[in-house]
């Protein structure tokens, strides 16, 4: 009686073992805002999301942190893990050989620069104009012009008893004309002629001053502005020649080779911003919310997202071919995007939509 009493309690609990499903094995990576490690325990939006999912679906999960997309891609295609979840785009080549959940975040790709020291723009900004090839035959026109008035207020200033030149004879009284004419010109002359003719040419040289000084002003104010406005990298189109770097097997590395951009790859996210920050990169390309979370908490002040997003793309759940898990995540995502439960987590983690 014994025996069987023992025998049916261990049929039992291998009916109670076998009806609970076993802990779902996620792969994911380390990407801020989206998965990060805090105290020693996984946060962030991925993270917090799948723990939403797995909540209504009522299982457990156990987290493997993988180096990069393609090892969770990896884990997920052999086996290892049943699922992945991080910051993954869906794309084509992606669903070839595995399958992704409904979209679970709205991305993109963006621009990374740093930084740079407003002081050295606009001393760098100011030097560039005035040695610009358009700027450099004006600068040599008004100096041939000078001499003009130089040499007509020397003609009348030197017959003058109480004239402003000190020395009448050539030289060194055309020096003394030439400067009273470069000083006119900048708005700092400090004494004027005192015989008839040369004030008249006086008075016309201080107008065609007030012209240049006007257009010299102008032409220098517009290439600041322009260059507060606009950086050397503004887009994509810019990115041609440029040092770029990005994160290994990141769908931003795909973009830029198929657009014949050389890109220099790291393994983690804070390598390739820390190339960036010392001055061996240019730019970095990638995903637009890590970037852009990134620039306003731990890169604030060092460096900047430039540009708007571009290639349109979404972040998935990813799955194997055909995985039986895959339909209730889709049902359990849905319903958590139509109760506000995921407008909720999205606003906590990245602000309002």
């Amino acid at each position: 009686m014994q025996r069987l009493l023992l025998c049916c309690s261990f049929f039992f609990l291998s009916l109670q073992a076998y009806a609970q499903p076993a802990a779902l094995q996620v792969a994911t990576r380390l990407v801020k805002p989206f998965v990060y490690e805090e105290n020693g325990v996984l946060t962030g939006f991925s993270i917090e999301l799948w723990q939403e999912i797995a909540k209504r679906l009522k299982i457990e999960s156990h987290y493997a942190v993988k180096a990069d997309v393609n090892a969770i891609l990896a884990a997920v295609k052999s086996g290892d893990a049943d699922l992945g979840i991080a910051a993954i785009s869906v794309t084509a080549e992606r669903e070839n050989t595995l399958d992704f959940s409904q979209p679970m975040f709205d991305s993109g790709l963006q621009i990374l620069t740093p930084v740079q020291s407003h002081r050295s723009d606009v001393i760098a900004a100011v030097i560039e104009d005035i040695f610009s090839s358009a700027m450099l035959p004006l600068l040599g026109t008004v100096i041939i012009l000078i001499l003009v008035p130089a040499h007509l207020v020397w003609f009348w200033e030197r017959r003058h008893p109480a004239g402003m030149l000190v020395n009448r004879a050539y030289f060194p009284g055309i020096f003394e004309a030439f400067w009273w004419a470069a000083s006119t010109l900048a708005t700092q002359a400090d004494q004027m002629p005192r015989a008839i003719w040369a004030r008249v040419v006086a008075v016309i040289w201080m107008f065609a001053s007030v012209i240049f000084v006007a257009y010299f002003t102008a032409s220098v104010t517009s290439s600041l502005t322009l260059q507060q406005l606009h950086g050397d990298i503004n887009g994509p189109a810019d990115l041609l020649n440029k040092r770029i770097v990005s994160l290994a097997g990141s769908t931003a590395v795909d973009y830029l080779r198929q657009h014949n951009i050389p890109v220099r790859e790291f393994e983690a996210f804070d390598d390739a911003v820390g190339a960036v920050q010392t001055g061996q990169a240019d730019a970095l390309v990638y995903d637009a919310p890590t970037l852009l979370y990134y620039a306003a908490h731990d890169g604030r002040g060092k460096v900047q997202v430039v540009g708007a997003i571009f290639r349109r793309e979404n972040y998935g759940i990813v799955f194997r071919d055909r995985s039986p898990q895959l339909k209730a995540v889709n049902s359990a995502l849905l319903q958590l995007k139509e109760n506000g439960a995921y407008d909720l987590l999205y606003a906590k983690w990245f602000g309002d939509k």
